[in-house]
């Protein structure tokens, strides 16, 4: 049987791509990866190819299909359980972050897009954005504070919840979004990851230019 196999899009653009493949990275699996162009001609038929709900991420795992980033992440960790915290408490709390990025913050998706090749960028106003940053910041405030001393990420140790939030990380340095303490460290963590500065490598190769997310210039 060959490799998984995961379907991302833009490197550069794609925050779901990234979340998708980080967890599938710091699990250590050998898998190959399908890079689909968004938004360009012919792009929506070879991602129905790939998945039925026609979106980025998808993973093939011999036969079985697995798309949506939360689905893959819960089914990487009934095979590699490091992937959520080992204590119950910790492991549904985790949850709990993950899950809230998974559903909200549209202010901060609509406004700050991802582009990790774009720095110096201005949001601008949009209702609700501020009391998103202002929540994201108090997830990881709270986070790094209490599990400190179990290591640099969100739970000490890394976990999906960190995927989750790896994008929000890339939106903050691109709209000059920051705070000194355990906010500006945690960003600091994300940004030096070996893995994360490897995706970042491979987006600056790319050529595609996605309008809609090349805001706040």
């Amino acid at each position: 049987m060959g490799k998984p196999l995961l379907v991302i899009g833009n490197k550069n653009y794609s925050s779901w791509s990234l979340r998708a493949w980080l967890m599938l990275k710091h699990a250590g699996v050998d898998f190959d990866e399908l890079r689909i162009p968004l938004y360009v001609e012919g792009y929506k038929e070879k991602l129905l190819a790939c998945s039925p709900a026609g979106k980025v991420p998808a993973y093939r795992d011999g036969d079985l299909l697995v798309w949506d980033t939360m689905a893959i992440g819960e089914y990487l960790y009934e095979l590699y359980p490091s992937l959520w915290p080992a204590q119950r408490e910790a492991r549904a709390r985790a949850r709990s972050v993950s899950a809230e990025m998974h559903s909200g913050f549209i202010p901060i998706r609509k406004a700050m897009p991802m582009n990790i090749r774009a720095h110096g960028r201005k949001a601008a106003t949009a209702t609700g954005l501020d009391a998103d940053i202002a929540r994201v910041k108090d997830i990881w405030r709270e986070l790094r504070t209490q599990y400190a001393a179990a290591g640099p990420w969100l739970f000490g140790q890394y976990s999906i919840a960190d995927a989750m939030f790896a994008p929000v990380v890339f939106r903050f340095l691109t709209y000059g979004v920051g705070e000194p303490g355990a906010v500006g460290e945690y960003m600091q963590t994300v940004a030096r990851d070996p893995l994360v500065q490897e995706w970042v490598r491979d987006s600056k190769l790319e050529q595609e230019v996605i309008a809609a997310s090349e805001v706040g210039a």
